[in-house]
Parts: C-alpha cells; structure tokens; sequence
C-alpha cells in the first residue's frame, strides 16, 4: 500500500507528497477547463500514468526474457470528450523500441504494453490505442 497525501493551494493548485519517496508533484487545472496551464492536469497524469507503466510493464517483462530496452521512448496524446460530462476520451500512446521487431519480441511486448495495470483499469469507454515502432 502507498499513502500519498496532498493539499488544496487555491487557485485551481494542488500539491501531492508521495508517502515513500517525499517527491512532491503539483497540478494545475488545464486552460480550458479554467485554469492556467502551468503544471500538470489531473487528467494528463492520468494519460502519463498510462504511458509510464506501458513503459515500464514493457521493461519488467523485456528484463525476464533478457532483453534491455534502455532508450524507449513514448509519446500520449490525451483528448478530452467534447460533450459532457468532462471525461478523457482517448488516450492514444506512441512507443519507440530500441531493439529490432522479431515475432517472438512483439508477441510478448506487445500483450504486456496492453496489459499494463494502468490500461486494465482505465474504463472501457476510454480508447487506448498503441501503436509500436522498431528499430531497423
């Protein structure tokens, strides 16, 4: 279990401390939701989350079977649904694989990116689309 405690600043901030670490992360409401801009929205945590822990279930997964994928990158794209009530719509994600594709390689990667516990909890309503690219 993991405590994460935070406060209400004013002004559409908050401030969360993540129990273990100390770290200390601020949000702020999104420009059109409000806010001014100026930190990360709950929402684009929420599209960060996804693509850190396909990121990282990718690595956890790549590590058992000795492969190292120091150097992926991904990008997330989050859109908002444009009628109500406010809720994220799509969560389209990009990852960049350091290593080259072999069947065997994006048969495991592949099913652990979209079986990451953030994916599995999103609801369904919510589109994740992932899309792979290999090295040469």
């Amino acid at each position: 279990m993991v405590k994460i405690t935070g406060e209400y600043q004013g002004e559409l901030h908050c401030t969360s401390t993540h129990g273990p670490s100390g770290n200390v992360l601020v949000t702020d409401a999104p420009k059109d939701n409000q806010g001014r801009g100026e930190a990360f929205s709950p929402t684009d945590l929420v599209a960060t989350a996804l693509a850190t822990c396909i990121a990282t279930t990718m690595a956890i997964v790549a590590r058992k079977h000795g492969i190292e994928l120091k150097g992926l990158k991904y990008e997330v794209t989050k859109e908002m649904s444009p009628y109500g009530p406010r809720r994220l719509a799509r969560l389209a994600t990009q990852i960049w694989l350091p290593i080259p594709k072999t069947e065997a390689t994006a048969k495991l990667l592949e099913h652990a990116a979209h079986n990451c516990p953030v994916h599995l909890s999103l609801d369904p309503s919510v589109e994740k689309p992932v899309i792979f690219h290999w090295a040469k």
